[in-house]
């Protein structure tokens, strides 16, 4: 039995090695050096294309937990990582060249891996695991595109922030429905005029992060999701008309309509995480910690996330895969990667290291194995796999996406300490399982 892995990106080289060391043969499919993307330059495999930093180390961090994780399952990223470090404080940062060039030659000389130049643009024969990545070659997306249906596969990454539902001061927000509809499924964050005024000022004022060059050629398809600090300057009563509008809501707290309110809407189905509805944004994201904060009910908020806007193909992963990152419509066809809506390095390599590891498992006769939600990966398949989530972006590590704990544990630093050794230690039972 042969796996053929398109991409060798983190997630791609991750899955082959996983797959190749559990004596499954792989064709593992690069298009360097034939082709390159926009936004590549290095022949190597596993090329780190923006910063070489695979974020914090420490183990009470969600980037820390994810690599502690990833080292429990066999990650060759985290080997070449180690390898090839570079002093960077408390971050795993790596000698970008070296670190490719570790990786490559892992891959290439395994006896069970069979590297194939060129672009894949057809979906070939058999078992297959789609790593290709934030950049998918525009003949490949449009394969990619035909097998899911046209409007499954998105190509920018438009995404409002999103904070951790526990951050939200409620004292001063209110769960409330327009019109008394629904079931009180959003949180809304009200705003009398001084204070909408003051927010507005340093909105339209706020520092917008630089657009790459592969962004900027099509910053136009932004226009339907169009940046909030944008529509703010469009006018003074632009956005109170519009996202942050108050119409059919009442403060309980003053038992009439504010002059202007944010909603937030749930972003996930254990309502952990809120999203900032009709937020999506290009500000730096020191500018939105700073001022977002000052909307009424988020001064203290914990954001696990900051909006973004950029090229970033991605599918709609909760319609179209489980949580063994497998197409549910076709159960020889896997995605991994940034393809699939994880976000970052190390998120990437992870999931590549899932689909691989449980690939072999099907081959070799047996059940996958489902990683409990505690764990961050568990809860990022989970993520990716959740119908409930409507409007679905890419989403990195973070402590707001695993369950609560069932007490609550107010001192940061010792609640992520906690959540950390749970996820361990559920991850080593169910490895001995």
């Amino acid at each position: 039995m042969k796996v053929s892995v398109i991409g060798a990106g983190l997630a791609g080289c991750e899955a082959a090695f996983q797959l190749a060391n559990q004596g499954i043969q792989v064709d593992l499919y690069e298009m360097k050096p034939q082709k390159y993307t926009a936004a590549h330059t290095y022949q190597g495999f596993a090329e780190l294309v923006c910063s070489n930093s695979l974020k914090a180390a420490r183990l009470d961090s969600a980037a820390g937990l994810l690599k502690a994780e990833m080292r429990e399952l066999g990650s060759l990223v985290l080997e070449a990582a180690e390898q090839c470090a570079v002093a960077a404080g408390g971050a795993l940062a790596v000698d970008r060249e070296k670190f490719s060039d570790y990786i490559t030659n892992k891959i290439k000389t395994h006896e069970n891996i069979n590297v194939i130049s060129g672009e894949v643009t057809t979906i070939p024969q058999g078992y297959v695991v789609i790593a290709s990545g934030p950049l998918t070659s525009d003949q490949l997306a449009d394969t990619i595109m035909e097998m899911l249906d046209s409007n499954r596969l998105s190509f920018f990454d438009a995404a409002a922030p999103i904070v951790t539902a526990e951050s939200i001061d409620m004292s001063i927000a209110f769960a409330q429905s327009r019109y008394g509809k629904g079931d009180d499924d959003y949180i809304n964050c009200p705003m009398n005029k001084e204070e909408y005024e003051l927010f507005y000022t340093e909105l339209i004022q706020a520092e917008s992060a630089p657009l790459k060059e592969i962004d900027k050629r099509d910053f136009k398809v932004y226009e339907g999701c169009m940046p909030i600090e944008v529509m703010a300057k469009r006018g003074a009563d632009t956005i109170r008309f519009g996202p942050l509008k108050p119409v059919g809501l009442r403060d309980p707290r003053t038992d009439h309509r504010p002059w202007a309110v944010v909603q937030l809407r749930k972003e996930n189905q254990d309502s952990t995480m809120y999203n900032l509805v009709g937020f999506q944004t290009n500000l730096k994201f020191g500018e939105q910690k700073r001022v977002f904060s000052l909307i009424p009910g988020l001064q203290n908020a914990e954001f696990v996330r900051y909006g973004v806007m950029h090229r970033n193909t991605f599918i709609d992963s909760p319609r179209l895969l489980d949580n063994h990152f497998c197409l549910k419509k076709d159960n020889r066809i896997f995605f991994a990667g940034q393809i699939t809506g994880v976000e970052g390095y190390t998120e990437s390599a992870a999931s590549g290291i899932y689909v691989g590891y449980n690939l072999a498992r099907i081959i070799n006769g047996k059940e996958p194995i489902t990683l409990p939600k505690e764990t961050m990966l568990g809860s990022l398949s989970h993520y990716i796999s959740d119908e409930t989530v409507v409007n679905f972006q890419p989403m990195g590590s973070n402590m707001g996406i695993l369950p609560s704990l069932e007490t609550t544990i107010r001192d940061k630093k010792l609640r992520y300490e906690t959540l950390a050794k749970r996820a361990i230690e559920a991850l080593k039972q169910t490895i001995n399982q």
